[in-house]
């Protein structure tokens, strides 16, 4: 077993103690980066960043913890965009306007951003230019920055994506929410598209990453499968835009 493995069930058995089931998946956190007592203390940190209050265009992924930042961009109206679950049905934008007074909440929810937002092409993503802030949920993060997901690269992906376009780079803040329980002391090493965050947020805590290493650049074509590539348009769309046949 890899040491991310190892270390994700380590975590996985302290976050069932704090988790909150998901309607689909209940506490299966590999299908599923769970929301947890506390995430919106651990939102609070978030919103008083400098980089949150001069934000004008985010990437948010769609994890149950960050229900509560979503919710308070839409109240902000703080445009971002946001992948579907699993990228399967590509990226999804939230403007000014788009949601009714009182419905925030809903929108925030994964249901809910299905029905209020709008899909965007990764093309327009790229058209809107720099992303100044993302924030992403993680089933552990290291103290040094390195995070973990589910497992499935999906974040990882993203940011590969992102790379390519010229939109994310070393500058681009990255923010990991997570409880208490799961950021851990390990001294970790980096893989080659490990994404490395420079923020943490817990409801306790909030901790600035000294990074020692330089984040992965651009989607490593040669670690993905056939049938991955083919479950998700806006890598068909990244390959039409560079020209890859």
């Amino acid at each position: 077993m890899s040491n991310s493995k190892i270390i994700r069930q380590r975590i996985w058995s302290k976050l069932h103690e704090v988790a909150k089931p998901d309607t689909r998946f209940h506490l299966n956190f590999n299908e599923v980066i769970p929301d947890f007592e506390g995430s919106e203390l651990a939102t609070s940190r978030i919103v008083e960043m400098p980089a949150y209050k001069a934000c004008r265009n985010a990437f948010i992924t769609p994890d149950n913890c960050l229900v509560d930042l979503r919710r308070r961009m839409i109240e902000a109206g703080i445009p971002f965009v946001m992948s579907t679950y699993g990228i399967y049905r590509g990226f999804l934008l939230f403007e000014p306007g788009m949601v009714p007074k009182g419905a925030e909440l809903y929108a925030a929810w994964l249901d809910g951003m299905e029905h209020f937002a709008r899909p965007i092409s990764l093309a327009e993503v790229a058209r809107r230019g720099r992303f100044d802030l993302m924030v992403t949920g993680a089933s552990a993060v290291s103290m040094d920055g390195v995070r973990f997901g589910k497992g499935h690269g999906f974040f990882d992906l993203e940011w590969g994506m992102f790379t390519d376009l010229g939109i994310v780079d070393e500058a681009t803040p990255v923010v990991a929410i997570v409880h208490d329980v799961q950021v851990v002391e390990d001294k970790l090493h980096p893989s080659a598209t490990d994404i490395l965050v420079d923020y943490i947020a817990t409801p306790s805590r909030f901790i600035t990453v000294e990074r020692r290493a330089k984040r992965p650049r651009g989607v490593k074509w040669e670690l993905l499968e056939p049938e991955q590539i083919a479950a998700t348009p806006p890598l068909q769309e990244l390959r039409r835009i560079k020209g890859i046949g």
